[in-house]
């Protein structure tokens, strides 16, 4: 017999997966290991003792059997772990909702609420609620601009345009334009990303959010659009890829990765309706990505 052990068993060393679904089902078996690790990570290191607002110093505490919250010993202050965290005032399990933070963590192509929907056992309606408000909390950590190199692409979202080839006109109901810009980390994946929705592919939409996040003098690879000629002179370094003769890499210029991220943010979208709302349309899709993955959605380190 194989002396690898059947529950443990190796990955391979290609793969970057670190948290698999018998981790996440042995660490957070009940509601109750939920509630315990979020007591633990926002207010107990030791999960006994606490500050207490009431005392104002600083007390141990217990749980309460009768509800999710945690009481001092001392005076009876009743603190509730999940008050401030997008649980707040949920009737859906904590069991669950760490599940779709799992599941949006794992899936490297997105994942669409109708999926959260057959995956959870809940409503539509609660699954598309959960949702967005984990999408809520993958916004940067911190507002400084993009540098070095930066990949810029652009996409529409959305139902297809029968009988009526290339790219959609203004306002087209069934298409939203997403703009998509990728920081090149040192290992030549990327690093942070961000991705807005925009009104059309244009230049005068698309530049002020180049502006806005892109650091001056930083290298900006694009592909041959006609929108991205003013780039040279708002004192980027700009270099093309010639798609047009089919040539998708020329060294280190490529968008590779740009490409990528607005790959996973239309099968994350797309999915779950053939008529993309413009409102909806990957909101919010500015984030931040530590682990170099492209996809956008949060890794499954959130869990430690």
């Amino acid at each position: 017999m194989s002396a690898v052990k059947r529950n443990r068993p190796k990955r391979a060393k290609s793969s970057d997966s670190t948290y698999t679904v018998m981790d996440f089902v042995r660490d957070y078996p009940d509601d109750s290991t939920c509630l315990d690790y979020l007591w633990r990570r926002l207010y107990s290191e030791d999960g006994k003792t606490a500050p207490c607002p009431k005392c104002e110093r600083l007390r141990r505490f217990h749980r309460v059997k009768s509800r999710p919250s945690y009481s001092c010993d001392t005076c009876g202050h009743h603190v509730h772990p999940t008050a401030g965290t997008i649980f707040h005032k949920s009737s859906t399990s904590l069991h669950l909702w760490f599940h779709a933070v799992f599941l949006m963590a794992q899936t490297r192509c997105g994942i669409s609420a109708k999926q959260l929907e057959r995956e959870l056992g809940v409503t539509y309606k609660t699954a598309w609620r959960m949702f967005h408000q984990i999408r809520s909390m993958l916004s940067p950590d911190s507002d400084s601009g993009l540098g070095g190199t930066v990949e810029m692409d652009d996409t529409y979202i959305g139902g297809r345009r029968t009988g009526q080839p290339g790219r959609p006109g203004r306002g087209d109901p069934r298409k939203a334009a997403v703009f998509g810009m990728a920081e090149r980390g040192a290992d030549g994946r990327s690093g942070r990303i961000v991705a807005k929705h925009v009104p059309d592919a244009r230049a005068a939409s698309l530049m002020p959010h180049v502006s806005e996040r892109v650091l001056p003098a930083s290298t900006v690879y694009t592909d041959e659009m006609h929108s991205y000629k003013r780039l040279e002179g708002m004192g980027y370094q700009h270099d093309r890829v010639r798609h047009s003769e089919k040539i998708y890499v020329m060294g280190d210029v490529h968008v590779n990765n740009g490409r990528g991220i607005l790959g996973a943010c239309s099968k994350a979208d797309w999915p779950a309706s053939t008529t993309v709302s413009r409102q909806s349309t990957c909101s919010p899709i500015s984030m931040s990505t530590a682990s170099g993955t492209t996809t956008g959605t949060p890794r499954a380190g959130c869990f430690r």
